[in-house]
């Protein structure tokens, strides 16, 4: 994990230098696991983002817009209780570890000085965010409750008294006076082995960490004390980036200053980095949490379906037998007077196949002609039979597509999209409908597509849900508009808001109707394109369905680097 001590250390000095002395404004928790405390602070307003996500912890400025639920929960009334308006004195740090205490000075009720410490901790699944009082190191309210069934060393609940997180037997760099990475040099000379003995030894080194401290020891351009004191002062002089490793098969963030070979992106910030790395992983990771449930149902409804076209064509190919049945009637009824009561089987000549013989079963208790007709009900039944398959295997099939379809569209998907999703499927009924709202209960937001913007500023519309694909073709879009769509695949709906668009904005509206698709890891896509005039929706049809003439494809290749871009907006 890179976020580790060092990390920490350096996006503590980082948020110290951009907050301290502000004051907290608005309180959100946007995510069971997640806290926004907007800060005003140099005449700015800050999002700062604490996370207790079991895969994805930390605690930086964040850019990346977030919906507040309709009902606070039970900790957002605590802090906004607490918080609001208290002014932020400092963040501090404990020892080297992955723990952070915001102190806060704020009032009471009666004006009385109530210091207050907001505590962070990014510890993976242990991790926690906890509002303590400081005069008396009791803990207010937690966003994860931890009784003394799950913790005995550590209860973690309302009026319990805060204990600090057990300390590691490991030595903080920053305060190392008896320089213990000499002798760790001396014994272990091999890069990778430093650089666990490194990690054994002193506090808060993630691996990557590790081998970059073990790689600045083995410097021979100056002191080896140099080199440590120069790596660790780096944590107030960050480099913030992306940075993929030495096999090329994982990417992580730092503040180090690596190679520039290795680095992918760089920005200004630590608060940055955070959010370039992590925005399309929280938020796949939050969507697939979140629609849990819409998950497993269309996993259960496609499995359920498969079974099914496979029984249906497993019948299909029994049924072509069928002229069999009616030949052998037919053969019967034209030799009947060969035919007698009480015999098992009979060959005859076969006119359909050059005289050849046809081996024939037969009822003995049945006449002739009644062994005729029986191969006849026979044909008669495989026939009907045949069409009833056909037209259930159409079924089944359409709803595959369908359910395919919507399953692209949760992968796609943003959190605020997952409403209309689950609407849908309480109204094709595959999920039970809720029960009324209450009146008072405030209503839940349409959601809109998202929009992109060509090179030349040319507006595009992406519609992520079958709701949002109806409203974006068939009432937003003006006739004479663009649309798109990947070609015979689960996709968006896309708009370009213009009816002579340029050939570049048309390949880069095309890439996103790619992208936005379940082609979107294909190679090349085709893409077709038409006017919104030419869009017809039959009657019946489900959501997001439409049939269209006159279509163009394009072929192009999905570029994730490109869809960044396009989502920039332009400046008039």
């Amino acid at each position: 994990m890179s976020f580790d001590g060092l990390f920490t250390r350096a996006i503590a000095a980082e948020l110290n230098q951009q907050l301290a002395k502000g004051r907290i404004g608005k309180i959100s928790q946007p995510y069971p696991n997640e806290v926004i405390l907007t800060i005003r602070a140099h005449r700015h307003n800050f999002p700062l983002l604490l996370s207790a996500h079991p895969s994805y912890a930390r605690i930086q400025i964040t850019q990346i817009p977030f919906k507040n639920p309709i009902v606070p929960t039970n900790f957002t009334m605590s802090l906004r209780k607490y918080l609001e308006g208290a002014k932020l004195l400092n963040i501090e740090q404990l020892a080297n570890d992955r723990v952070l205490f915001l102190n806060f000075a704020t009032r009471n009720e009666l004006g009385d000085e109530l210091p207050l410490q907001l505590s962070i901790e990014i510890m993976g699944r242990y991790s926690n965010i906890i509002l303590i009082d400081q005069t008396t190191q009791k803990i207010i309210d937690t966003i994860k409750h931890i009784g003394p069934g799950q913790n005995r060393y550590r209860t973690l609940l309302p009026g319990a008294n805060y204990i600090q997180p057990p300390q590691q037997a490991k030595i903080n760099p920053f305060n190392d006076n008896d320089k213990q990475y000499q002798y760790l040099v001396a014994d272990y000379p091999n890069r990778e082995v430093l650089a666990q003995k490194l990690q054994q030894v002193y506090q808060g080194f993630a691996k990557e960490h590790a081998l970059y401290f073990a790689d600045q020891l083995h410097r021979t351009d100056q002191a080896m004390a140099d080199n440590w004191q120069a790596t660790l002062k780096q944590v107030n002089h960050p480099a913030p980036s992306i940075v993929k490793n030495e096999d090329q098969r994982q990417v992580f963030f730092t503040f180090l200053a690596f190679p520039t070979k290795n680095v992918l992106h760089q920005t200004a910030t630590l608060s940055e980095i955070l959010d370039l790395y992590y925005q399309q992983k929280a938020n796949h990771d939050r969507v697939q949490q979140l629609a849990g449930q819409l998950i497993s149902l269309i996993r259960n409804q496609l499995h359920k379906n498969q079974k099914k076209v496979k029984k249906l064509q497993q019948t299909l190919v029994a049924s072509k037998h069928a002229d069999q049945y009616r030949i052998k009637g037919e053969l019967l009824t034209t030799y009947l007077n060969q035919v007698r009561r009480g015999m098992t089987s009979i060959e005859l000549k076969n006119y359909y196949d050059n005289q050849k013989m046809l081996h024939i079963t037969l009822s003995p208790n049945l006449t002739p002609s009644k062994n005729a007709q029986k191969y006849f009900k026979k044909y008669q039944k495989l026939k009907k039979a045949v069409i009833f398959v056909n037209e259930q295997l159409a079924k089944a099939q359409e709803e595959i597509a369908y359910l395919e379809e919507i399953q692209s569209e949760i992968e796609l998907a943003e959190p605020e999209d997952l409403p209309e999703i689950k609407l849908e499927l309480q109204q094709q009924g595959y999920l039970k409908n809720q029960k009324k709202a209450k009146k008072n209960k405030p209503r839940q937001s349409t959601s809109q597509p998202t929009v992109f913007y060509s090179s030349d500023k040319t507006k595009i519309s992406v519609g992520k849900n079958n709701f949002q694909n109806d409203r974006l073709t068939l009432k937003t879009a003006s006739k004479n508009d663009i649309w798109l769509h990947a070609k015979n695949v689960p996709g968006s709906h896309v708009i370009i808001h213009k009816s002579d668009p340029t050939q570049q904005t048309l390949l880069e509206a095309a890439n996103l109707a790619a992208y936005f698709s379940k082609s979107r890891q294909s190679a090349t896509v085709p893409v077709d394109y038409v006017m919104v005039k030419r869009i017809r929706k039959p009657n019946g049809a489900r959501p997001g369905f439409v049939i269209y003439e006159g279509q163009k494809t394009l072929f192009v290749t999905p570029e994730p680097e490109l869809i960044k871009k396009l989502a920039i907006k332009p400046n008039n």
